[in-house]
């Protein structure tokens, strides 16, 4: 299989591609970390996303959701000052909204990896895609869980956005065949 063109563009998103992206999570740390992450990249680059993940991760203890489900505004102001943090208030104020459902998701299904792998029978959805420009943003299994999602009250969880975390939690695994065609093709 070919890496895809971003993979490609920056060592810490190739190590990312190669140690991390599309390899099957039913860890709710890990799910719920790369939910704040994939949230947090609407309007940005994952590139971005990845050289401050040192500061989500100090922002967001460790990513413990039943700990930022109890954060409130003197949670927000700290985290507003972390170097490195990316500050926007709004999306620190869904990420802790989410993890109050995230909490309730885990209440109702004994995990949210439970909850989120039964959309797809607990096994992940490999698809072949003979080029990369094949790759869809978004389809209708990412459509489905981010209609439900938003039902129950989680924010920053479009179909597009949750086709992206799909894939980095290998619910989907997207793999391309062949390398890019270029124009001088």
């Amino acid at each position: 299989m070919i890496k895809p063109t971003w993979a490609k563009s920056h060592p810490l998103l190739e190590e990312y591609y190669d140690k991390e992206w599309g390899k099957p999570s039913k860890d709710d740390t890990h799910l719920f970390e790369m939910l704040i992450l994939e949230g947090f990249q609407a309007g940005l680059s994952w590139l971005t996303i990845l050289k401050k993940r040192d500061a989500f991760k100090e922002a967001f203890v460790d990513f413990d959701s039943k700990k930022v489900a109890n954060f409130d505004e003197s949670d927000i102001e700290r985290i507003l000052t972390i170097d490195d943090m990316i500050k926007n208030k709004l999306k620190i104020s869904c990420a802790i909204k989410n993890a109050i459902q995230f909490k309730r998701v885990q209440e109702e299904f004994g995990s949210f990896s439970n909850y989120l792998w039964s959309f797809v029978g607990h096994e992940p959805i490999v698809t072949k895609y003979d080029y990369e420009t094949d790759i869809p943003v978004e389809n209708s299994l990412s459509v489905l869980i981010s209609n439900d999602l938003k039902k129950r009250g989680f924010k920053f969880v479009g179909p597009v956005i949750i086709y992206s975390y799909l894939q980095a939690v290998g619910v989907l695994d997207d793999r391309i065949r062949y390398e890019q065609k270029t124009l001088e093709s």
